[in-house]
């Protein structure tokens, strides 16, 4: 009989202890798969994830985005003023590209189409000479440097050996045509008419020639090569640079005073645009102006 009991308290605690056992080994189970710790673990990761946020967070940051820039320009000095303000612009966030034409004709109607963003060539006479017969809509956003106009000779050193009757080439277009001729009087060479109101004038309006001067009407571009063929030339400056003349030998040029200020110009409505407010802020600093005064001297002046 007591081994009977015996027996049956036994497997009575061994039941127990299996049913013990079991639950324990549920628990484990249970750890395995997140249920009971469960809870720390995503805390522990969010831990983790809070602690390396800042770095991660800095190196996913988007880079600002860049913005290009079509600018169109003569060749020397716009393009290289240009491209002295580069590096500066990209620091920015706007890429230029500055985009050189060799006929300098096509500035104006390639900004008119949208095929450039901005051009850097004219002077704000040239400009209205031209806009309302062309039909543009400009805004002029940055006065940049000044180019002196000067007169150059091949056969003569000075004004005072022009003999009478010398062949004088000047610009045929019209603001650059007044501009010369008006540079031709200031050195008492010739006379215009009183009452010029606009930046417009030919040899028709000279009422006074004492040298009987002859004027030989032609493509700006032109004037440089054609001197060996003429007694003088009035002559752009950027003219003479590109066609490596010493801008130093002119005879005589206008003095810094000049309102012939080459000029940045975009389309109406584009003024405002922050690439182009950020160019103009380039192109007007005091490392352009020290750039422009040591590479150019009396060839090309800051006009800010």
């Amino acid at each position: 009989m007591f081994k009977k009991r015996s027996l049956s308290v036994a497997v009575a605690l061994f039941v127990v202890l299996g049913a013990v056992l079991a639950g324990c080994g549920s628990n484990n189970k249970g750890n395995e798969a997140g249920s009971s710790p469960a809870p720390e673990s995503p805390k522990a990761s969010t831990a983790n994830a809070g602690e390396s946020a800042s770095p991660s967070a800095s190196s996913s940051e988007a880079p600002k985005e860049e913005v290009t820039l079509k600018v169109g320009a003569a060749a020397v000095p716009h393009a290289e003023i240009l491209n002295f303000v580069k590096p500066k612009l990209k620091e920015e966030g706007v890429n230029l590209d500055v985009i050189v034409y060799d006929d300098e004709g096509q500035l104006n109607p390639a900004l008119k189409d949208g095929q450039i963003d901005a051009n850097y060539f004219q002077h704000v006479p040239y400009l209205d000479s031209v806009k309302e017969e062309k039909g543009y809509d400009f805004v002029v956003t940055a006065k940049v440097h000044v180019e002196p106009i000067g007169f150059y000779s091949d056969k003569y050193k000075s004004k005072d050996e022009l003999p009478e009757g010398a062949k004088i080439g000047i610009p045929n277009n019209p603001s650059n045509e007044y501009r010369a001729l008006v540079l031709l009087q200031q050195q008492g060479l010739i006379k215009l008419k009183d009452g010029l109101t606009t930046y417009e004038a030919t040899p028709r309006d000279i009422v006074d020639n004492p040298k009987k001067l002859k004027f030989v009407e032609a493509d700006s571009a032109t004037l440089p090569r054609s001197l060996p063929d003429l007694d003088g030339a009035v002559i752009n400056t950027n003219l003479v640079l590109e066609a490596k003349l010493d801008p130093n030998s002119a005879l005589f040029r206008e003095d810094a005073n000049s309102p012939y200020a080459n000029v940045i110009v975009v389309r109406r409505g584009d003024e405002n645009k922050e690439a182009i407010k950020k160019l103009d802020a380039a192109l007007t600093s005091p490392d352009v102006k020290k750039f422009i005064e040591d590479k150019y001297g009396v060839a090309v002046v800051p006009a800010f």
